[in-house]
């Protein structure tokens, strides 16, 4: 989706000073199965300008294709819409000096609100009756830190608001519209822990029958 010029330089102007890079705009039909909500585009996704194209990104086709679905079916998005990134001064043996890098980084609760705007308008147009958030960062952007990916993974909450700016765009009120929300882990999170892979495509299948 093409944020419009004003959006953008809204976005750019509560971002400065931030440690983020590029923008990856959202993607998916208007009228989708269901909307993704992630956490962050990492370099992957900044450099292919594809949100989810990464490694990552092969897990989420996974689940979307074991309910039968494919990317083309839904709308995917994320809470902060550039690449967070750290400084980093580390030695390189093979270039034998030091060498700063930029690594990808969780975002900070000021860049997910500096980039609010952006989430708010896609919820806006595209009026998507299913929103599955990924990874923690999603979840709480949603619904606020009173749920815990741990403990409701793979749940269907219904009938709830979101989160959405209030007028001065400086915190959160709850949404007048209400969805069905499914808070799913992150696809990443079965590189770092294996035996949330079974769990992860359990808790996918709860999506199918929302879908019919």
């Amino acid at each position: 989706m093409k944020y419009p010029d004003k959006l953008l330089a809204e976005v750019k102007e509560r971002s400065k000073g931030m440690k983020l890079e590029g923008i990856n705009f959202g993607a998916g039909p208007v009228h989708p199965k269901l909307m993704i909500v992630g956490e962050a585009p990492g370099r992957e996704e900044i450099e292919s300008l594809i949100p989810f194209h990464g490694a990552s990104g092969k897990e989420l086709m996974k689940s979307l294709a074991s309910i039968g679905l494919k990317r083309e079916d839904v709308y995917i998005t994320s809470a902060v819409r550039s690449r967070p990134y750290s400084i980093k001064h580390t030695f390189s043996k093979k270039e034998n000096k030091e060498v700063i890098k930029y690594p990808n980084r969780k975002p900070t609760k000021k860049e997910i609100m500096a980039h609010a705007p952006f989430l708010d308008y896609e919820i806006n147009c595209v009026k998507p009756k299913i929103i599955v958030t990924v990874g923690t960062t999603a979840l709480t952007r949603l619904l606020d830190d009173k749920y815990e990916i741990s403990n409701v993974h793979g749940k269907i909450i219904e009938n709830t608001p979101i989160l959405e700016l209030n007028d001065k765009k400086d915190g959160y009120i709850w949404s007048k519209e209400k969805y069905i929300v499914v808070p799913q882990y992150h696809p990443a999170a079965v590189f770092y822990n294996r035996k949330l892979t079974e769990i992860i495509a359990q808790d996918w299948l709860n999506v199918k029958p929302l879908i019919k």
